[in-house]
């Protein structure tokens, strides 16, 4: 290992704890909830979204969460499923999803450390802006189909129009 990567792996951390870091270096609200999970509060362009982070350790997994706080009505099921089918396609990282407990939209990622299981802060930061991202970019697609009555390939279409210019 070269003294560069050395010296980088000394600012590594367990997961938890380069999260609320993160969160208390970008003046997030958070909470650790136990101790491998911690769930905060980010605003992203369209709305504030939670985010939770779960450490397996056995698996040496890191699961993050990013709740854009959008519920599905049962009416809106099958258009929203067909809508995240569309939306999967499009991201190399991470995927959407319905939480069946509350009918809760989600982004959900991943992220596989190595066996010393610790999170360097570049990775911590890649993560949480990919999560805010992914939902900022799409959150207008949702909405066609919840509030604009749109069909799922009509909503994404309209969502990934990018305007000319600045208002």
């Amino acid at each position: 290992m070269s003294e560069s990567q050395a010296e980088h792996r000394h600012e590594d951390a367990a997961p938890v704890d380069m999260l609320v870091s993160l969160f208390e270096a970008r003046g997030w609200p958070y909470e650790v909830t136990g101790e491998d999970e911690i769930g905060g509060e980010v605003q992203g362009a369209w709305a504030k979204y939670q985010l939770r982070a779960i450490w397996r350790r056995e698996d040496n997994v890191l699961q993050l969460l990013c709740l854009p706080e959008v519920r599905v009505p049962d009416d809106k099921r099958v258009r929203m499923f067909e809508l995240m089918s569309l939306v999967n396609e499009q991201l190399w990282l991470g995927h959407f999803d319905l939480w069946s407990a509350g009918s809760l939209l989600l982004y959900r990622h991943g992220l596989m450390l190595g066996d010393d299981g610790l999170l360097s802060l570049s990775q911590a930061q890649m993560a949480v802006e990919q999560a805010v991202d992914e939902c900022d970019r799409f959150y207008p697609a949702f909405q066609f189909v919840l509030w604009g009555d749109r069909d799922a390939a009509e909503a994404l279409a309209n969502a990934l129009v990018d305007a000319a210019g600045e208002a």
